[in-house]
């Protein structure tokens, strides 16, 4: 990534709303965009590998994993958490850290939240021997904030469904009631 071109970039955008790019407040402040924005784009793909011998047949799920994307629409940031859940196959689990991983991986650059959540359940269901994922999104987006609507306080909520959790309702009702707030926490 070229960090000279995104800070010249960033301070010809406020250069362009009219904004003092030398006043005290705006010192350093378009090095530290393209430096924000740059860390937001360099991401890596997280290797699903870090299995272990277990003898667990249940349901593994991680939930209020931290989520930060920024919007592919408006260059806003949007935050909220993940919960991923999955049933192994077989006699392996899956290291708890991947998943978190996974979420952050997936979540960098610019996005969608619909992407994100599909590319989330995507490389796990792909990725590891499982009989079925499901992923579930809840975040605030900068731009509902900011700009059109100004709604602040509501969120958008995606999920994505796979193998057993799709083909069995039983399963996605007990995730759903264990990442719910009537779970236990």
């Amino acid at each position: 990534m070229d960090k000279q071109r995104a800070e010249n970039a960033v301070r010809e955008l406020l250069l362009a709303l009219d904004q003092d790019v030398e006043s005290e407040g705006m010192k350093g402040t378009p090095e530290r965009v393209a430096r924000m924005f740059i860390e937001q784009c360099d991401g890596s793909e997280v290797e699903l590998d870090a299995v272990f011998p277990s003898t667990f047949e249940g349901m593994v799920i991680v939930r209020d994993i931290p989520l930060v994307s920024c919007c592919m629409h408006h260059m806003v940031f949007y935050s909220g958490r993940a919960h991923v859940a999955y049933i192994p196959k077989g006699k392996d689990v899956l290291g708890i850290s991947k998943l978190a991983r996974l979420v952050s991986s997936c979540s960098k650059g610019f996005t969608l939240q619909e992407n994100v959540t599909q590319q989330i359940a995507d490389e796990l269901y792909g990725g590891v021997n499982i009989l079925g994922c499901m992923v579930v999104l809840e975040a605030e987006h900068g731009c509902m904030c900011l700009r059109g609507a100004r709604t602040t306080g509501s969120s958008t909520v995606t999920s994505v469904v796979k193998g057993v959790f799709r083909d069995v309702a039983a399963a996605r009702e007990e995730f759903l009631n264990l990442v719910s707030k009537g779970g236990p926490r």
